[in-house]
């Protein structure tokens, strides 16, 4: 892996500012904005190098981005724990919205209540409005979003006018079988009123096929079988392959492996980041 650049003085200007991009497919992604945060993994073709991210952690903006099953909620949980940042989930900003009582809050609660998906245009609209406001986050990790081209942009413009770029995208890269492994090992209690679940991978019952709780027998849902988990993965790749090029024609990709335990993967996110705060 090549090293890190560190640029000296406080612009953190990139040496090229205008590298030359080659296409990645579905990885693990790091996106730096031209304010000059960025590593140089060897995916660019201009070997000129890269700025390294700033140690402190009040630069970091990031977005957190990958399959089903990838990890990247408890990466960006453990890198926004560790580093200070505040850590934004889809979910999390609808709730606040609806708690809130915002308008957009209002529109979403029904969707929320019945189980149903926002439509993408009202998800962005609470984003938008989250980052707008008086006290809009400036350190942050965002999970899992923007999920869509039209997302993407979105946020881009938002941020944008609000003085708030990014500092990095990161993308976890996992084979597709194994994606497939992890999600297709979730097996639920039987018993309505225990409904507990339990990964045959990394959380397996005491006894095979019966629950630790209530000694009930175990079953998978058609949506945890895989076949639809392949399906699934599928879904995911057509909807991220423009996510990321949009952000690659920026010539600001980096790819890492995020197989291995959660402790391996997240040194090689603050590796690949450059910063010392662990």
């Amino acid at each position: 892996m090549p090293s890190l650049v560190s640029v000296a003085g406080s612009e953190r200007r990139l040496r090229d500012p205008n590298p030359t991009p080659k296409l990645l497919g579905v990885g693990f992604v790091f996106l730096l904005t031209r304010a000059g945060l960025a590593v140089n993994m060897g995916l660019s073709e201009n070997k000129a190098g890269w700025a390294n991210l700033p140690n402190e952690p009040e630069y970091m903006r990031l977005i957190f981005l990958g399959p089903p099953g990838s990890g990247k909620g408890t990466q960006a949980k453990l890198l926004s724990q560790r580093l200070g940042l505040l850590h934004y989930a889809t979910g999390n900003i609808l709730r606040e919205a609806i708690e809130k009582d915002t308008p957009e809050g209002r529109l979403a609660k029904p969707y929320m209540a019945n189980g149903q998906l926002v439509p993408d245009e009202l998800v962005n609209d609470i984003v938008n409005a989250r980052f707008r406001g008086t006290d809009k986050p400036t350190r942050f990790v965002m999970d899992g979003y923007p999920r869509t081209l039209e997302q993407a942009l979105s946020f881009d413009k938002t941020l944008k006018e609000q003085s708030l770029g990014l500092n990095a995208v990161i993308f976890l890269k996992v084979e597709d079988e194994e994606i497939v492994r992890r999600n297709s090992a979730r097996w639920t209690c039987t018993n309505p009123e225990c409904g507990a679940t339990y990964n045959t991978v990394f959380k397996p019952p005491k006894q095979a096929g019966r629950c630790d709780i209530c000694q009930q027998s175990l079953y998978q849902r058609d949506d945890d079988k895989p076949e639809t988990i392949r399906k699934r993965v599928q879904l995911f790749h057509k909807l991220h392959a423009d996510v990321l090029r949009h952000y690659e024609q920026q010539g600001l990709l980096a790819e890492v492996s995020a197989t291995g335990d959660i402790e391996a993967i997240y040194a090689g996110i603050v590796n690949a980041l450059g910063t010392d705060r662990k």
